[in-house]
C-alpha cells in the first residue's frame, strides 16, 4: 500500500464521500457480545515510515484535555485543565517541512476562566455558529460564535448535569432550523438533550450505569441518531425519536469503552478501550469484524479520516497511530505510529478538509501535525 500526497488523499475522500449511502435505520435488538479476536492479528507495518511533521504547538500550565476544529477549518479550539478556552487560527500547512522549527500557534481568542473547573470537552455545531464546552464543574457553557470576526457572542450556562460533563455533540435539523445539544458524563449518567435556541432541557435519556465517556454522530444534516460509550463497558445507539437505546453492544473482553466513532455511511463502528484494544463492528450485520491492539495502554481517541480511508487512534502510551482501513476489514490491518508526546495523549481530531490532525496531551501541549510540503508517496 502507498501513501499519497495530502491533495490526492483529499480528492479521493471527497469522491468517496459523495458515493456513500445514508445510514441504515437500526431495529431494536438485544445486547450483542463481541467475541475475542480469532482471526489473524493486525500488526505494525514493517519497514514503514510516515511523514507527518509538527507544524505548530501550544503549551499550557496544565494538561490540555480537548480540541475541536471549526467546520470551516479556519480555526481550532483548545480546552485545558487550567480552565481556559482558546480559539486559534489554523496555519498554512503547505510550507511545512522536515527539520523546521515548530511554530507557536496563533491565538485569536482567549477565555482564561471559561469554567470553574477543567474543560473536559468542547465542540462546534455543524454550521459553525455555536460552540459549547463541558467541565468537571458540572456545567456546560453554550456560546454563539462569530466566524468572520472570531468573537464569542451571547452565551448561557446549562446546569442539567450532576457530575462531570465528559463529552458533547450537536445535531442539526434543517427542516425546523433547530440545533440540539447532546451531553453526557458522570453523576446519574443520563444523556441530556438540550434545545440550543431556548437552553431548555428537552429530555434525559437513561440506559448507561456508569460514566459516559464518548459521544458521536454521523451522516446528513437531519441526522437523528448518535452513539455513546461508557465506563459500564457498553456502546449504545440512540434515536432522538425514541426514549430508549435502539441497539446495545457489549464487548466480550469486558473493558470500559473510552471512545467511539462511526464511518460516514453509518455501517461501520470503531471503539477504543481501556485495555488498549480497538474493535471494529459491522452495524448493519450486527457482528464483530475484529479486535486488534495498536497501543500499549488505554486508548483515548478513535476517529476516521474524512472518507474513512484511515483510522486515527491516540493512547496513554504517548503515541498516535494511523491504521489503513482500505480493503478487507476482516483481514489483518496494518498500522504505524505517526506522532508522539512526552506524556499521555488525551485526544486527537482530524482537520475537516486537510490531511492534518491535532493532538492534546498530559504533557501540557497541543500539536498540529501535517504532511510536509511536496510530500512524495511512501509505503505503508
Amino acid at each position: 500500500m502507498k501513501w499519497a500526497t495530502s491533495d490526492v488523499i483529499y480528492r479521493q475522500q471527497q469522491q468517496q464521500q459523495q458515493q456513500l449511502p445514508r445510514p441504515q435505520t437500526m431495529m431494536h435488538q438485544p445486547p450483542v457480545p463481541l467475541p475475542q479476536q480469532i482471526r489473524p492479528v493486525s500488526q505494525p507495518a514493517s519497514n514503514a515510515s510516515i511523514a507527518f511533521v509538527p507544524v505548530c504547538r501550544y503549551e499550557d500550565a496544565q494538561a490540555i484535555r480537548t480540541t475541536a476544529f471549526h467546520p470551516s477549518g479556519k480555526y481550532f479550539a483548545l480546552g485545558t485543565n487550567s480552565k481556559q478556552l482558546l480559539i486559534c487560527r489554523y496555519p498554512d500547512t503547505r510550507t511545512a517541512r522536515h527539520g523546521e522549527p515548530t511554530r507557536h500557534v496563533e491565538i485569536a481568542l482567549t477565555r482564561p476562566k471559561q469554567h470553574r473547573g477543567s474543560v473536559y470537552c468542547l465542540g462546534f455545531n455543524p454550521n459553525g455558529d455555536l460552540i459549547a464546552t463541558g467541565s468537571n464543574d458540572k456545567t456546560i457553557r453554550l456560546m454563539a460564535f462569530d466566524e468572520e470576526n472570531c468573537r464569542i457572542g451571547a452565551e448561557m450556562e446549562l446546569s442539567c448535569h450532576d457530575g462531570t460533563v465528559r463529552d458533547l455533540i450537536f445535531l442539526e435539523n434543517s427542516h425546523n432550523r433547530s440545533t440540539i445539544l447532546i451531553s453526557g458524563g458522570a453523576g446519574n449518567c443520563h444523556l441530556n438533550v438540550t434545545d440550543c435556541n431556548s437552553g431548555q432541557l428537552i429530555q434525559s435519556m437513561k440506559g448507561h450505569s456508569a460514566p459516559i465517556l464518548g459521544l458521536y454522530t454521523w451522516g446528513h444534516a437531519n441526522q437523528q441518531q448518535f452513539v455513546s460509550c461508557s465506563q459500564d463497558k457498553t456502546i449504545r445507539f440512540w434515536d432522538l425519536r425514541q426514549s430508549q437505546a435502539i441497539n446495545v453492544i457489549s464487548p466480550a473482553h469486558s473493558a470500559p469503552v473510552t471512545s467511539v466513532c462511526v464511518d460516514p455511511s453509518g455501517k461501520l463502528l470503531v471503539s477504543g478501550h481501556e485495555d488498549a484494544s480497538v474493535a471494529l463492528f459491522d452495524v448493519t450485520g450486527n457482528r464483530v469484524l475484529q479486535n486488534f491492539r495498536p497501543h500499549g495502554d488505554e486508548v483515548r481517541t478513535v476517529r476516521f479520516s474524512n472518507a474513512a480511508y484511515y483510522l486515527l487512534t491516540a493512547s496513554y502510551d504517548k503515541r498516535v497511530v494511523l491504521t489503513d482501513m482500505r480493503g478487507d476489514l476482516m483481514a489483518p490491518l496494518m498500522y504505524l505510529p505517526v506522532a508522539e508526546h512526552s506524556d499521555k495523549v488525551v485526544q486527537c481530531r482530524w482537520h475537516p478538509l486537510d490531511f492534518s490532525f491535532l493532538s492534546t496531551s498530559a504533557d501540557r501541549s497541543a500539536v498540529l501535525w501535517s504532511l510536509p510540503a511536496g510530500g512524495h508517496k511512501q509505503r505503508f
